[in-house]
């Protein structure tokens, strides 16, 4: 898995599910090139469908293949997946509960030089209104193998984000994963980074070696999913260190930063609660650049984390 394109990881995986689940379709919007799913078409092209520059069109198409049986990917730039198309996978696939995969790659500041209008900021929030939809992204090439097995499996719609740049693996070959729970990557007494993604955990996981330099141990959680979101480690973490911050490559409203600011203020008066911040862009629009510039520009660092990290344990002091 080293130096493997995830995009590369996501089609390999959707190739060996085919083999021996005739269910197993993919469906793009003209991008196969971006997405990475043209060895895909060659192995399987009865199972391929380009919808072409029409997004809603293609989950449409989904959505008809899933009701005949069908498991469909369906893949696009996760701005069209989410902002272009909602309204027809909201209705037609998550509404009549068809078991449509949703894939929105190039996630946030992923979207590097496709600028500000095809940088999805805002997907995650816009997916988490749909009730009960699961939502995903995976941190690594290995995590990424193991989701797309297991929405392959689900019953029923799904919404995951596909980082489509090479990423070093975190986790070993072989590792277990289960929808809805987290890893917790790094104990840490001190406070908990809750991160979800490619970009954000392993940002998260540098902040944790900046603040053990400055003398204070945080734990890391890749979250894994924004839902089903794993309450049961996040709460467990959070009274432990009682200062939370939560870092994802999205508007630090309505995605993963929301979700947890509403699990902890929903704690009874009689429990501890603790101490939030959280990272992710704030109020603003994407724009051009590399990803360094963009998560510097955003506050999306390594840095930005440890500093909140800093300035909420001197509060607490």
């Amino acid at each position: 898995m080293a130096n493997k394109e995830m995009r590369a990881v996501y089609v390999e995986t959707l190739i060996d599910l085919a083999k021996s689940d005739d269910r197993v379709m993919v469906v793009e919007a003209d991008l196969m090139k971006a997405t990475g799913t043209t060895p895909f078409k060659a192995a399987y092209p009865e199972r391929f469908v380009n919808a072409g520059v029409a997004e809603a069109n293609m989950v449409g198409i989904a959505a008809g293949l899933a009701a005949e049986g069908k498991r469909p990917f369906a893949a696009t730039f996760g701005c069209f997946a989410s902002r272009r198309a909602f309204d027809q996978f909201f209705v037609s696939c998550a509404y009549a509960q068809l078991p449509v995969r949703l894939v929105g790659t190039d996630p946030g500041v992923s979207a590097a030089f496709n600028g500000g209008t095809h940088m999805p900021f805002e997907d995650l929030g816009i997916m988490r209104t749909v009730p009960g939809l699961p939502i995903v992204e995976p941190s690594d090439p290995v995590s990424l193998a193991a989701y797309v097995r297991l929405l392959a499996a689900f019953d029923g719609p799904a919404y995951m984000r596909l980082h489509r740049k090479a990423i070093e693996p975190l986790y070993p070959e072989g590792e277990a994963f289960q929808l809805g729970k987290a890893k917790l990557l790094r104990e840490g007494k001190d406070a908990v980074i809750v991160a979800l993604g490619a970009v954000m955990v392993p940002a998260a996981l540098k902040a944790a070696e900046l603040l053990k330099a400055a003398g204070i141990e945080v734990g890391v959680i890749d979250a894994l999913s924004l839902r089903p979101l794993d309450t049961e480690l996040i709460l467990a973490q959070a009274r432990k260190t009682g200062i939370v911050v939560t870092a994802e490559n999205a508007q630090a409203e309505g995605g993963l930063g929301s979700a947890v600011a509403e699990l902890l203020a929903e704690l009874p008066p009689s429990s501890v609660h603790p101490r939030l911040a959280r990272i992710g862009v704030q109020g603003l629009f994407g724009e051009v650049g590399t990803q360094d510039y963009l998560q510097q520009r955003f506050g999306l660092t390594a840095e930005a984390i440890a500093d909140r990290v800093k300035a909420l344990a001197a509060e607490r002091k």
